[in-house]
């Protein structure tokens, strides 16, 4: 008497496959990017009249007396985050310096500006710099990458 044995392959495709990891990447970067694209349209409308002296700025500058270098500061490094917001290889570190610069903003805003007109600016800073924080924390892996290419 002879046995034979018999085996059967059976091929169960999960969301946890290749390829269902796929598609979650995909979402997630359109969406980093629709996030960074949307940023960086708020900063470059955010920087312009900085950088071209709208009194406005004067006038909220001047409040918080640190000087009108200032000014121009805030508006090269909003200019230039929005640009690298752009830039694939950069984006994560300039939403976090984005982050940082809406976090000095918040803090300014809140404790020097919060008896002028200005004050109320307080929340839309506070939003941006939530959101700036939420976009370098997605390109996370792109920051940690482009640090150690520099440590190299």
């Amino acid at each position: 008497m002879k046995q034979t044995s018999e085996e059967t392959a059976v091929i169960i495709t999960t969301a946890g496959g290749a390829a269902g990891k796929a598609r979650p990447r995909r979402l997630t970067s359109t969406l980093l990017w629709a996030g960074q694209i949307l940023l960086a349209a708020v900063f470059v409308v955010a920087a312009v009249p900085k950088l071209t002296g709208r009194p406005a700025m004067v006038q909220e500058f001047g409040l918080i007396g640190a000087g009108q270098w200032l000014r121009d500061f805030v508006g090269t490094a909003e200019l230039a985050g929005a640009i690298g917001l752009l830039t694939p290889w950069l984006a994560g570190l300039a939403a976090a310096g984005l982050a940082a610069n809406m976090a000095g903003a918040t803090i300014i805003n809140a404790t020097v500006l919060h008896h002028t007109t200005y004050g109320p600016n307080v929340r839309l800073t506070l939003i941006l710099c939530a959101v700036s924080g939420l976009l370098a924390y997605g390109r996370r892996q792109q920051i940690k990458g482009l640090w150690a290419a520099i440590r190299r």
